[in-house]
């Protein structure tokens, strides 16, 4: 960047800078022009930088840098108008640098020089070339710094790395020993096992003579075996030839017996029928069938009376059925809940129900089981079940309609199973599985 033109006269601006500005003025200059940039009106702004007018101090230094240096050094107006901004913000250097003073000893080179280069004071082209000589000088100080501290660390790691590599050819050193040791110690070794394996061999060879001559006298004890086997089997052909000639014998014997036997019960037969007609006795008209209690095809049992006379929506049926041996009196919960009172709560109906129903368990002694169904519940329900009664929540993907009908098919055939509840598809189900269905009104009814 060169500057080539100036502002008003006696404010330094015949003079010219002969290279480049550095490159820590320069950023120091673009973030003077940036800090300035936002008290300018959109108008004030050069053409080029209107449209990063917006954007937060940082951001524009960042995006809109090159065209801030370049407005700056192209647009003595706005050059003029950014130094006014930087008086206002630091008046103290720029009344120092417009003075001719020289800069306060604490004050930044770098920060001196963007300062110079935006007020153009007399001399200010000095100040920038001192501060770009000032900031190689601190680089190369720093290089050299950064040199001579990669130099002690290199030493250092080589120093580092002579220790270990004497540490590690100990170590090398101490672990090939204990290999040449390990190594005479597994040729003893080899040594002692040759030696075993040949006396194993040679015990081998000795079993395997023994073996031989176990084979031998196996063979001879197989030869007498089979010769005593033999004579056995002549023995026992000779037994059972003897057996069968007893067996004849013997049902020659039975069949003398039996005729005797039979002639004497041929003579009892007729003494009896000689008794009946000197008796005269009538024939028997009735049969000892006729005297069971029972129930003949077409009469009515005095069960079905009573059923015929009462109506279905009666709770007495369901005292005559849970009166069975036996029964079992299975609840679609929310069907009956929400038949009697379907304005309370969810939780206060189920309340509500087990209560009456662990009462009624407690007067007919039958079983008693409570369905609910567990898909409109958000949680698990914490629920001590009162006494008598079993509560089921149906399990995700079940209905309580099919929990129900897994109940009752559970059940073995003629026990008496009730089923409560007023959904038709639930009661023509269960009755196919051979269920009653109980309307949920009459439970209601009989609970109250």
């Amino acid at each position: 960047m060169v500057e080539t033109t100036g502002g008003g006269p006696g404010d330094g601006a015949a003079e010219v800078l002969d290279r480049p500005l550095p490159d820590g003025v320069r950023r120091r200059v673009v973030q003077i022009v940036s800090d300035g940039f936002g008290g300018l009106t959109v108008v004030e702004l050069p053409a080029q930088l209107r449209q990063y007018a917006r954007f937060a101090p940082n951001r524009r230094a960042k995006f809109a840098g090159n065209a801030m240096a370049a407005a700056l050094e192209t647009d003595p107006l706005f050059r003029q108008r950014i130094a006014e901004k930087f008086r206002e913000a630091q008046p103290e250097l720029a009344g120092v640098l417009d003075s001719g003073s020289p800069p306060p000893p604490a004050a930044d080179p770098l920060d001196v020089a963007a300062a110079a280069y935006v007020l153009r004071p007399t001399g200010w082209v000095k100040l920038v070339t001192a501060a770009g000589e000032e900031a190689q000088r601190a680089d190369a100080e720093r290089a050299g710094e950064e040199s001579r501290a990669e130099l002690e660390r290199l030493r250092e790691q080589l120093t580092e790395a002579r220790e270990l590599t004497r540490t590690e050819t100990e170590r090398l050193r101490t672990e090939l020993d204990a290999a040449k040791r390990e190594a005479e110690s597994l040729h003893r070794k080899l040594r002692s096992a040759l030696s075993d394996v040949k006396r194993g061999e040679a015990a081998l060879r000795k079993l395997r003579g023994e073996l031989d001559t176990v084979r031998s006298e196996g063979q001879t004890q197989v030869s007498a075996a089979e010769s005593e086997s033999r004579r056995l089997k002549t023995r026992l052909g000779e037994a059972e030839a003897a057996l069968e000639a007893t067996r004849r014998a013997a049902r020659e014997n039975r069949s003398v017996e039996d005729m005797r036997v039979r002639l004497l019960l041929d003579t009892l037969l007729e003494s009896a029928q000689g008794l009946r007609r000197e008796l005269a006795l009538p024939p028997v008209s009735v049969r000892p069938a006729e005297t069971v209690d029972a129930v003949e095809p077409g009469r009515m049992t005095p069960k079905d009376i009573a059923a015929r006379a009462l109506s279905e929506n009666d709770p007495a049926i369901l005292d005559q059925l849970l009166a069975l041996p036996q029964a079992h009196l299975v609840v679609d919960g929310y069907n009956v809940t929400k038949t009697g009172y379907p304005q309370m709560p969810l939780e206060k109906q189920r309340l509500r129900l087990l209560g009456q129903l662990s009462a009624l368990a407690a007067q007919t002694g039958a079983e008693v089981t409570c369905v609910f169904d567990g898909a409109e519940l958000v949680a698990p329900v914490l629920l001590a079940p009162p006494r008598g009664v079993r509560v089921l929540f149906s399990k995700p993907g079940i209905t309580a309609d099919e929990l129900i009908r897994q109940l009752v098919r559970a059940e073995p055939p003629g026990r008496p199973v009730i089923v409560a509840s007023t959904d038709r598809e639930v009661a023509d189900g269960v009755a196919k599985a051979g269920a009653r269905p109980v309307a949920s009104a009459v439970l209601l009814k009989r609970l109250t």
